[in-house]
């Protein structure tokens, strides 16, 4: 088995960095790998350094209370996914109320506001060397947008049920995970095609080995 192959980090290795109020729902790296972003359920998004010494916050952009979003800078519910471009220029977050912010991510200041799911937005993925997005949501369908021209470009469909788990590297195309309708599809937004693999069980994460490879995760274990 794969587990046995894993080992645990060495204690003395492990640093704590703290400064969310509620649990942290997704983080990710910058390309260059000199700085984390993450977000919570507090709706607050932090930068820091990525330096096991400091981890110095840079940044925090806190959440704000429900209600409040056409004034607040930030997410006023919980932020259930980020991407960052390849590049490192731009972040996208994506919140349980429906929106998708873009960041820049140098600076951490709201570029934007992508609208038009109507449901939890779940999963981000910028198309690598591109600053083409695709969003995943419980509503059932993925949308693609041009960040560099704040532009909505299609929607893609195909599940039965909510999408939990996006993942995309070079091709036009990306791949999602089907959670309860127990799918797993490669979708080409090209071909506007779906290409379904059947498992029992609730499918809730999924990510690319290559462009011809993808490994899934599902609650039946």
């Amino acid at each position: 088995p794969l587990s046995l192959q894993v080992q645990p980090p060495d204690p003395a290795s492990i640093r704590v960095l703290r400064g969310h109020q509620l649990p942290v729902t997704c983080l990710v790296i910058s390309p260059d790998d000199r700085f984390i972003f993450s977000a919570s359920k507090d709706g607050s998004l932090i930068k820091c350094k990525w330096e096991v010494e400091s981890g110095k916050r840079l940044c925090v952009v806190p959440g704000g209370k429900k209600g409040t979003e056409e004034r607040h800078m930030g997410h006023a519910s919980h932020v259930l996914c980020m991407a960052i471009s390849s590049d490192g220029k731009y972040l996208a977050t994506g919140d349980r109320n429906k929106l998708i912010m873009i960041w820049d991510a140098a600076t951490c200041k709201r570029l934007h506001i992508f609208t038009g799911h109507r449901d939890a937005v779940s999963g981000l993925s910028f198309r690598k060397g591109t600053h083409q997005l695709y969003s995943a949501s419980h509503d059932r369908c993925v949308k693609v947008w041009n960040v560099a021209e704040n532009a909505y470009v299609e929607t893609l469909y195909g599940h039965q049920d909510v999408i939990t788990g996006l993942d995309s590297l070079s091709r036009e195309c990306c791949v999602t995970a089907g959670g309860r309708d127990g799918t797993d599809h490669k979708t080409r937004s090209e071909l506007m095609a779906v290409a379904p693999f059947f498992r029992r069980g609730s499918i809730d994460c999924i990510q690319l080995i290559n462009e011809e490879h993808m490994v899934s995760g599902a609650d039946d274990g």
